[in-house]
Order: C-alpha cells, then structure tokens, then sequence
C-alpha cells in the first residue's frame, strides 16, 4: 500500500473514531422519532425515508407533527427551512476546508450540529489533503447511526419504551446534551462563551415573546452575528497596534 492510500484510510480511521461518541446521542432521539413518527401515523419505510432525505433532527419532529395535524405542505416547507436556517451559517463555516473537491455542496447534508461542532474543531487541525475523507466518515457514520435509530424506533421503540418507561423520557435529551458537551472546550476563549450566552438569552426571549419555532435558528443567528463582531473589532484593534 502506498503511503498516499495508507494517509487517505488513517484520515477515515480518525474520522469514524471521533463520530463513534455521536452514536450515543444519535441513537436515542432517532428511537424517539422513529417511535412518534409511527405514532403519528407513518409508516416504518416513510419514517425510515424521513431520516434518510431530510435527516435534520428537531425538523423532523416538527415535520411530522405539522403533517399529522394537517398543516398545508407550503406552510411544513417555509417552517423546516426557517429552522435550518442556522445552516446559512454553518456551510460557510466548513466549507473552505473542503472547497477543494467539487462535490462538497452535496456532502452538506451530512453536516449536523454536532458535526459541525465536531469539524470546526477537527479539520483545522488537519492537513488539506486528509480532510474529504476525515469528513466523510465522520458524516457517514453519523447519518447511518441515525438511520438506524430511526429504524428501531419505528419497528420496535413501542416495546422499548414500554419496557423501560424511564429511558423514554431521558432519550430526547440526549441530542442537545451531545452538541453542549461537543461545543464546551470552546467555552475558554471570552468570544466562544459570549456568543452561547447571548445565543441562551436571545433563544429564552423569543420564546417567551411566543416565536417557539423560530427561536433557534434567530438565536443562531444572532449569537454568530456577536461572534464575527466580536472578531472584527479584535482584528481593527490588531492592525491598530500593529
């Protein structure tokens, strides 16, 4: 094997390694929604094709129950893609680390919020040329591990939940718990920590002020608009003294 080959698999060793500690907070909440989907009147294969197309955690949730309740098609798409919105500012983000191969637009899809906490972390760290593949399986394998959830939600959480009704009430958590631990090395520069408690207070305001469906992504947005702020000022202040 040439040391080209033997680079390339070391990059998607280490990228399936870092995805593993995911799957314990993927699993759990694509067995909530495989569950509630089948629940709210899907089928296993649709809610199993749900994960597979649209694969966007809380939107899912939302998918299903605006469709079960009869909600019109137009109004389901304009409230999924205002709760992706946060991804106008995670694709930016990540995407000079893979612009280099002209299929970086479709591997988008994989990117989640804790891919992206993972990856902003992971590919600077990188050489150029390891980081295609360390993305990919980290993504891939965090898809499948959602796809399979989804499916044993579908298939047999009714029997799960019933079994150990308290692991049905903790599942849900698992998700937002994994991105704050994801994200908590951050919280040492003053910028990181700034820009997630002005994100928490933005996201608690909206949602008092009755705006639940859009508070996060407003949230987002208004948290990353502090963050960049935060660092122009710090830039305009280096060129000064410089």
């Amino acid at each position: 094997m040439s040391s080209v080959e033997t680079a390339k698999n070391s990059a998607w060793q280490q990228g399936t390694r870092d995805a593993l500690p995911l799957l314990g907070g993927y699993i759990p909440v694509a067995i909530s929604f495989g569950l509630i989907a089948v629940q709210s009147g899907f089928s296993a294969q649709e809610t199993v094709l749900i994960s597979t197309l649209i694969y966007a955690g809380a939107s899912q949730f939302l998918f299903i129950a605006m469709v079960a309740s009869g909600v019109p098609l137009w109004l389901v798409l304009v409230m999924t893609l205002l709760i992706n919105a946060r991804h106008l500012v995670y694709g930016p983000n990540i995407a000079p680390y893979l612009s280099n191969s002209r299929w970086w637009p479709l591997l988008m899809h994989g990117l989640t919020d804790q891919i992206f906490a993972l990856a902003h972390t992971r590919l600077p760290q990188l050489a150029e040329k390891d980081r295609m593949g360390w993305y990919i399986s980290a993504a891939l394998i965090a898809w499948l591990s959602w796809i399979l959830g989804t499916a044993v939600g579908a298939i047999a959480g009714a029997e799960i939940t019933s079994r150990w009704p308290l692991l049905g009430e903790v599942m849900p958590f698992a998700l937002p718990a994994l991105f704050l631990v994801l994200l908590a090395p951050r919280f040492t520069s003053v910028q990181w920590t700034l820009t997630m408690l002005a994100t928490i207070v933005a996201a608690l305001v909206l949602k008092l002020m009755g705006m639940t469906n859009s508070a996060i992504p407003l949230a987002a947005l208004c948290g990353v608009s502090l963050f960049y702020l935060m660092q122009a000022k710090l830039k305009a202040e280096g060129k000064a003294h410089g």
